[in-house]
């Protein structure tokens, strides 16, 4: 088997796990909230989450656009930058993006479907529902990741490009997981705080109580540090590790350029065996 047969079925792979994690948000989202307050404070989350992501992405999409043209104007200097960097770069922040978006959309859906398959089917559904909420997550990050990693493997096996560029990948991933990670995580403690200090202590109303409408914010916090970015930095980790290896096969002068695809086997059979465990 040559790289270019590793690479596509990377790619198979990827997408074949993007799309069960597609069938198992359709499965989450279709559970009908019956409760009308559960909906209400569902529905409100859900809004607060995705307009700080909108938000935050808005901001993200300056810097992406500026690094991007750094990288290509790097390419006068240095064979490892230039256009083929730059749509790495590109390409790893998109992915990114699509991780973090992906595991807060299931994550702010299965919130009060979870509760409703509680009262429905008691602590199994809860259980199933909230592990499919999860898998979707779990699913959409490894199945970008190996799609990208797959897909920029296999153009290196069509001489179209080097190890240098992929290197880009990682870097567009890093870039979202760092602005996802920290930001979200200030977003998340100053909603806690805030929601303490005026629901606790001044009026002196318990924690998550919903007459405190700091409570909203808060459970929007909870759902963008620790979903968004948790998602993104997962993302950029997984990526990396594989990209790293890539690039010690590489710069290795024992080893061919056959050993470049064994990162890549690697987290196809382990992205395979994780597929099979959500069933």
């Amino acid at each position: 088997m040559d790289g270019t047969q590793v690479g596509l079925i990377g790619i198979g792979a990827g997408i074949v796990g993007l799309l069960i994690a597609a069938m198992l948000y359709k499965k989450v989202d279709s559970i009908k909230i019956e409760n009308e307050t559960v909906a209400k404070i569902t529905q409100r989350i859900q809004d607060g989450a995705m307009a700080f992501l909108f938000a935050e992405y808005r901001m993200l999409s300056v810097f992406i656009v500026v690094v991007a043209a750094l990288l290509y104007a790097g390419g006068s200097v240095n064979d490892d930058l230039g256009m083929n960097t730059m749509i790495a770069f590109i390409i790893g922040a998109l992915c990114s993006v699509a991780a973090g978006f992906s595991g807060m959309k299931s994550a702010t859906s299965a919130n009060g479907r979870t509760a409703q398959a509680a009262a429905d089917g008691g602590q199994a559904a809860a259980l199933q529902t909230s592990y499919n909420g999860g898998a979707v997550m779990g699913l959409a990050v490894g199945g970008l990741g190996l799609a990208g990693i797959s897909l920029m493997y296999y153009f290196t096996e069509t001489n179209f490009l080097t190890v240098g560029n992929i290197a880009g990948f990682g870097m567009g991933a890093s870039s979202i997981a760092l602005f996802a990670r920290v930001g979200g995580g200030i977003y998340t403690k100053a909603a806690d705080v805030g929601a303490d200090l005026v629901g606790k202590v001044e009026a002196g109303i318990p924690e998550d109580d919903p007459r405190n409408p700091g409570v909203i914010a808060d459970n929007v916090g909870d759902n963008v540090g620790d979903v968004a970015g948790m998602g993104a930095d997962i993302f950029e980790s997984f990526v990396g590790s594989i990209i790293a290896a890539m690039v010690i096969a590489a710069a290795s002068a024992n080893l061919g350029a056959d050993y470049l695809m064994i990162p890549i086997a690697l987290a196809v059979v382990g992205y395979i065996a994780s597929i099979i465990g959500v069933f």
